[in-house]
């Protein structure tokens, strides 16, 4: 069974590069209006969105980022997490603004964030443009955070470029969805190597565009290459989430 819209969704690629063509205002704000329906966590709305044009700001996240097509993008957007605005509302009406930095907050502000920017790409796919997820920001958090001058209770969650396909990369192999729909508890593989060689060996064959003439490793191999116990900065983020105010 399918339709139009599921069709878009199962055709989703990542796209990196994009024509010189803008994107309208139009177009922009009926993507914004899709992402201000998206659900929300007791509706407290603890997220919004931030669009980067300020071409030194985004010569900085391209810095950070560490990926030289974020600069050419025409459309770059930062989704956080924001309960900076609903603690102001509690201390104008004299309340502790202690409880919009809960624990409970943070993760339906980050949760949040991540449904809006997942149906704002839907909504940018089904109208024909194409859209990265940037995970890059959190390669210096705390750098997105100074250089966007974010105010306490806010954090960025993921940044997204948008704009008019430049490139025609092909689908990527995903796991067989056997092994990650589950029903009713978890269940594990007697050996997950051996029950993912299939996918392992159709995954060799998939060429990534940011390297087009180098296929990918395996898939188990890409585990075991990028899940080390070494120094990872991306594990800062829950002290910069604290040094943002949170209670986490």
């Amino acid at each position: 069974m399918s339709n139009e819209t599921i069709s878009t969704q199962l055709r989703h690629r990542t796209i990196r590069e994009f024509t010189t063509e803008d994107v309208s205002d139009d177009i922009l704000d009926t993507i914004y209006d899709v992402a201000m329906q998206t659900a929300s966590s007791r509706g407290l709305q603890h997220c919004g969105i931030i669009r980067v044009t300020d071409p030194a700001l985004r010569d900085r996240l391209t810095e950070i980022g560490r990926q030289e097509y974020v600069r050419r993008a025409p459309v770059y957007l930062l989704f956080i997490v924001d309960a900076a605005r609903n603690a102001t509302i509690l201390r104008e009406h004299g309340r502790d603004e202690a409880a919009a930095a809960r624990t409970q907050v943070f993760v339906e502000g980050f949760t949040d964030a991540c449904l809006m920017a997942q149906n704002v790409v839907v909504a940018a796919e089904s109208l024909g443009l194409g859209a990265n997820y940037l995970g890059n920001i959190h390669n210096d958090t705390a750098g997105v955070i100074e250089a966007l001058n974010l105010p306490k209770l806010t954090f960025p969650v993921v940044g997204m470029t948008l704009g008019w396909p430049n490139q025609d990369p092909q689908l990527k192999p995903r796991m067989p969805k056997h092994f990650r729909v589950m029903e009713n508890g978890y269940q594990q593989q007697e050996n997950w190597t051996e029950a993912l060689a299939e996918y392992d060996a159709e995954m060799t064959t998939y060429y990534d565009l940011r390297d087009a003439n180098r296929r990918v490793d395996s898939f188990t191999n890409q585990v075991l290459g990028r899940l080390t116990t070494d120094h990872d900065p991306h594990d800062e983020s829950l002290q910069v989430a604290r040094a943002q105010g949170f209670d986490i």
